[in-house]
């Protein structure tokens, strides 16, 4: 694929920038849709050696943004301690790391230029990244806040269900109800399943949605599309990775989220390559050119 030196915002716009969800959905009806590979094992594999690849290339834009999102995780926690509700820890944490994939903007920026073999700076993707602010990725931040939310409400909705109203002062106390007790272990079984459900949904609508829109003038919609795509032509490989995600990030979240620091930005690289693997954008035919 031809890649230009501009920054991602210009990417595939021709001569006429967007200026918004309905003109990028109106221009998306003039040009196909983006053509999805079906990926196996092996090409997971290659992915994730070029993630660490890219990784080792460019190690203080990883560790940056890693160590920032890792502040975050944190600062979560905390919060849940300092109001109260520290058995909120767990779930609000689990919900925390949903939101990878938007913080991995400027990790995905690195990769693509490092393909490309385009100048690294902090200038450039940092700039890159506050350029998403006008562009459709920045209405699949809110697709993503939205299952944050759904998270966080099936949480509280599970508890007053299994656990009733009770108040739990400590987390330590609230661990020991759901862990010697039926109603608190059907709490953990039920709380996982629908869990692991949200999280297949936000995976297969963000997997390679964020990359794309990233590179691409594309609207959201259409980028989701994409991105089941992938997951439904590929399904065992692409869950899998899933997988593959879910316990490095539960691991890297064990000691104070520290891991999160490494863990963050391998998946990140390794996200965009696989994301190039998985998603072909066709030539645009001369009548699809501004005129």
């Amino acid at each position: 694929m031809n890649e230009n030196t501009t920054t991602p915002g210009e990417h595939g716009t021709g001569n006429e920038p967007a200026t918004g969800t309905s003109r990028t959905a109106a221009k998306d009806t003039l040009r196909p849709m983006p053509l999805v590979n079906r990926i196996t094992a092996n090409d997971v594999i290659d992915a994730l050696a070029s993630g660490l690849a890219d990784f080792r290339a460019a190690p203080v834009y990883g560790l940056a943004i890693g160590a920032l999102f890792a502040v975050g995780g944190l600062f979560v926690i905390l919060s849940a301690a300092a109001l109260k509700m520290s058995y909120l820890s767990y779930p609000a944490a689990a919900g925390f790391v949903l939101i990878g994939p938007f913080a991995a903007v400027g990790l995905y920026e690195v990769s693509r230029r490092l393909s490309s073999g385009e100048e690294l700076s902090w200038s450039a993707i940092l700039g890159t990244m506050w350029a998403q602010k006008g562009r459709e990725l920045s209405w699949m931040a809110f697709v993503v806040l939205f299952i944050q939310i759904m998270w966080m409400y099936q949480v509280r909705l599970l508890l007053a269900l299994f656990l009733g109203f009770k108040s739990f002062a400590t987390f330590d106390e609230f661990l020991t109800e759901v862990i010697t007790t039926p109603e608190g272990l059907m709490f953990l079984a039920v709380g996982h399943v629908v869990g692991a459900i949200l999280s297949l949904i936000l995976f297969s609508l963000t997997v390679v949605s964020f990359p794309l829109l990233l590179e691409e003038d594309r609207d959201f919609i259409t980028a989701m599309i994409t991105s089941v795509r992938a997951v439904v032509t590929s399904p065992i490989p692409m869950i899998g990775w899933a997988i593959v995600v879910t316990a490095l990030l539960i691991v890297s979240m064990v000691p104070a989220f520290l891991g999160l620091i490494v863990v963050l930005p391998v998946l990140g690289h390794t996200t965009w390559h696989l994301y190039k693997k998985c998603v072909v954008i066709p030539e645009k035919s001369p009548s699809d050119a501004t005129p």
